[in-house]
């Protein structure tokens, strides 16, 4: 059983290295502080700009960073983030906390099931009720509609106002 599991590890690492080689260089958007704290942080906040031109609330989310200019998170489609994704808003992003690090994402929907399953295997790694197998991003959830997966591109950025 122990070389089974020590496979699996070297596998999974060596997928992991493969699919994330050719995104390491287009690390050099964001300074090494912000790349720094999106790797150690469990959380990032959001905001979305609604129909008004003003921003949505700040809204808690986890989230998977892959070590380059993006990151991945799911939402319900429901959700007012993902309606005004679709629309076309900018993700408007805090690292760990409102004083955090500030980025503006560009989202575009996920629907490739490998991506989707890493997602749930970083997930996994990084939140334990995750691990447990609660609240982790699943292919068949985002192919049935019940989840929207998104990769957000990231770039430095000003914060838009508060809402009033």
């Amino acid at each position: 059983m122990t070389t089974r599991r020590r496979f699996l590890h070297v596998a999974a690492a060596a997928s992991a290295v493969a699919w994330l080689l050719p995104r390491v260089s287009t690390a050099e958007d964001l300074p090494a502080d912000v790349q720094r704290d999106l790797r150690e942080s469990k959380e990032i906040l959001v905001a979305t700009r609604r129909k008004t031109g003003t921003r949505s609330t700040i809204a808690p989310i986890w989230f998977w960073y892959d070590g380059g200019d993006e990151l991945f998170f799911t939402t319900s489609p429901k959700s007012w983030k993902a309606r005004r994704l679709k629309r076309g808003s900018p993700l408007y992003v805090w690292v760990g906390s409102e004083r955090g690090p500030f980025l503006v994402g560009t989202a575009e929907p996920v629907t490739d099931a490998a991506t989707v399953a890493r997602m749930g295997e970083a997930y996994a790694r990084k939140y334990w009720i995750a691990w447990v197998g609660f609240f982790r991003p699943r292919p068949e959830r985002v192919a049935d509609g019940r989840t929207v997966a998104y990769r957000v591109k990231l770039a430095p950025g000003t914060p838009p106002p508060p809402p009033a």
